[in-house]
């Protein structure tokens, strides 16, 4: 089953397989149908991967699993020219798939047996519990996908998310067609599931490589795993500079209806309140604003999800009603940058993350940042203030409030972390990740 290393398109393919089982489970919960993915979708961090890997002539497939389609389909991604390639669930999986009470949201509902599979005692829990833990290595058919590889040629495979059952398929993957199997940190560090216990000690040793952006989480793979540093290698996201260059703000408050002379906190992403820490943005808002009575400010946020209903209740009850909500998944880049053009200061409170692309995309756009501590923050921020944003503890509703409270107080400090955080934001650029992807993925046209 070796792949013919001769690739029709005279270019080198990469095989990207990202997280999660299937594509329903993470896009289903921002309303992006698979149309609109190939059509407009560029708001994740690997799409950004795939125009830096372009850039360095190569080419990415993307592959993923799907309980709505019955044969296999192929499309082009529009904005990145990349092909989409979406494989027919396995039947096995499909009908457990029936079975969860939340199907497509079950890439946040794993950990949580019982809204997965509602409230069950016995023997029945039991078998249940077996199948949350089974139904993650059956969403991919893996004799499909491996002729999918074959026919495009690809040189080597990218999976997302080494904590995940997708990573311990792609590595068995990579060992039947003869392929280098990468992996990459883009989420949590925890695996509830119980089978991965058993086979990822090994599937970790056959791995060609890790791309790891935050040192503290490359540090905790060599120490749990025993991975040796020399496979580990810290590449950020990529950002393209030209998207994200600051645009004028009085033209964008007006696109957006915000007031000209309001004091802007901005924030945009997926809304997930206990991930994205939106219940410590609520909380520490209030606080702001109630520090500063007769203050004309405005938090502005953008974006949906999950959670949109509770987000929704939480902004109700707030008393000095001054928060601007777009609730809606918005991936046109040129659009986001104009929204944040309406800020004076970016809020990321997030306390769980991969390599957050946010704080960047808000550097690069000219606004400073007051950042919570989770994984990736302090890399990105790696020499404190003077790399464009304050960093508090994650979870610390007065350390946020506080820092927000500061930047707002000072309009002298706003300008020097803007600077300072505009050219920090030039270590992420496009061209320069993607050289160190194309050293790391494909040494020998390094």
């Amino acid at each position: 089953m070796k792949v013919s290393q001769v690739n029709k398109a005279s270019q080198p393919v990469l095989a990207f397989v990202p997280w999660g089982d299937v594509f329903e489970d993470f896009y289903g919960t921002i309303d992006v149908s698979f149309d609109k993915y190939c059509n407009e979708f560029t708001g994740s961090w690997h799409v950004g991967f795939i125009h830096a890997l372009k850039q360095q002539g190569i080419a990415t497939n993307v592959y993923y699993s799907s309980t709505n389609v019955l044969k296999p389909l192929r499309r082009l991604h529009s904005p990145t020219a990349a092909t989409i390639s979406v494989i027919p669930a396995p039947k096995l999986y499909r009908a457990i798939y029936k079975r969860m009470i939340h199907p497509h949201h079950s890439f946040g509902y794993w950990s949580d047996f019982d809204k997965l599979f509602g409230r069950t005692t016995g023997l029945r829990r039991l078998w249940f519990s077996a199948l949350k833990s089974v139904a993650p290595y059956l969403a991919m058919d893996l004799r499909a996908l491996a002729r999918e590889i074959r026919r495009d040629g690809c040189l080597a495979i990218l999976s997302q998310d080494y904590n995940h059952a997708g990573f311990d398929k792609s590595v068995l993957l990579g060992v039947l067609l003869g392929l280098p199997v990468y992996a990459i940190f883009q989420g949590g560090t925890h695996d509830w599931n119980r089978i991965s216990s058993f086979v990822r000690p090994l599937t970790m040793r056959l791995c060609s490589g890790f791309i790891i952006g935050p040192a503290a989480e490359a540090e905790r793979v060599r120490a749990k795993y025993g991975v040796k540093p020399h496979y580990v290698y810290q590449v950020f996201n990529a950002l393209d500079c030209a998207i994200w260059a600051p645009v004028e703000r009085a033209s964008a408050r007006e696109m957006f209806g915000i007031p000209a002379d309001a004091e802007v906190v901005v924030w945009h992403g997926r809304v997930a309140m206990g991930n994205k820490g939106l219940d410590v943005l609520m909380k520490a808002w209030d606080q702001v604003c109630e520090e500063r009575p007769g203050r004309h400010l405005k938090l502005a946020m953008l974006g949906n999800g999950q959670d949109s209903q509770e987000l929704r209740q939480c902004i109700e009850a707030l008393p000095h009603h001054n928060v601007t909500w777009i609730d809606s998944f918005v991936s046109d880049r040129k659009l986001i940058r104009s929204f944040l053009a309406t800020g004076d200061i970016y809020a990321f409170p997030s306390r769980s993350e991969g390599m957050p692309n946010a704080p960047v995309e808000a550097m690069a756009a000219g606004l400073p940042v007051v950042a919570a501590d989770a994984s990736g923050v302090r890399d990105i921020f790696k020499d404190g203030e003077i790399s464009g944003g304050i960093v508090v503890p994650v979870h610390d509703v007065p350390a946020f409030a506080a820092a927000l409270g500061r930047l707002l107080d000072d309009e002298n400090l706003r300008r020097i972390l803007a600077v300072a955080g505009r050219e920090r934001a030039k270590a992420f650029t496009s061209g320069r990740v993607g050289e160190q992807l194309r050293a790391v993925l494909f040494p020998r046209l390094a």
